[in-house]
């Protein structure tokens, strides 16, 4: 039987210089050498608790971490569903449960999470049909989702409470 492919051994040879590692070539004092402008003299400010955020950025942290939230909540609201159909006694005993200030103040944070991040995915939704992409439309819509998601807040616990 003839084989399919025939392989021939090469010879390889291998110096220590290519088993270490090198350095890359692009730092900023080889570019510097090579011509390009570098200002070594650039403010670098990598504290964030110094650095004044703008409003929409402002609005945008806060969406993220809604929604972090709502992620790590969630569950907690879908098992205290899935208790409260099971039975009428599992039922009773939640009700019970919930009328703690302290579970009512849990429900209202989750409520107001959810309420902060409807009104800044709608606002995100708009800017994807190219409503509000400006930089006064942004900060307009900033504005505009503070008070909004405000007042809701504000509705969700006069409602629990």
């Amino acid at each position: 039987m003839k084989p399919l492919l025939k392989v021939t051994p090469v010879p390889i040879q291998v110096t220590l210089g290519d088993l270490v590692e090198k350095k890359p070539s692009h730092s900023s004092s080889n570019i510097a050498k090579q011509g390009h402008n570098v200002n070594k003299k650039r403010p670098v400010n990598l504290d964030l608790r110094t650095i004044r955020f703008p409003l929409p950025a402002i609005t945008s942290i806060l969406h993220r971490i809604s929604g972090f939230l709502l992620f790590l909540l969630i569950p907690v609201l879908l098992w205290a569903l899935s208790a409260s159909l099971s039975s009428a006694d599992s039922f009773a005993a939640l009700k019970e449960c919930f009328s703690y200030p302290i579970a009512k103040f849990c429900v209202w944070v989750i409520l107001s999470a959810l309420a902060y991040h409807l009104v800044a995915g709608i606002r995100h939704l708009l800017m994807d049909c190219g409503w509000g992409e400006s930089l006064t439309g942004g900060r307009m819509g900033a504005k505009l989702i503070l008070i909004v998601s405000a007042i809701l807040i504000i509705a969700v616990g006069v409602w629990l409470w």
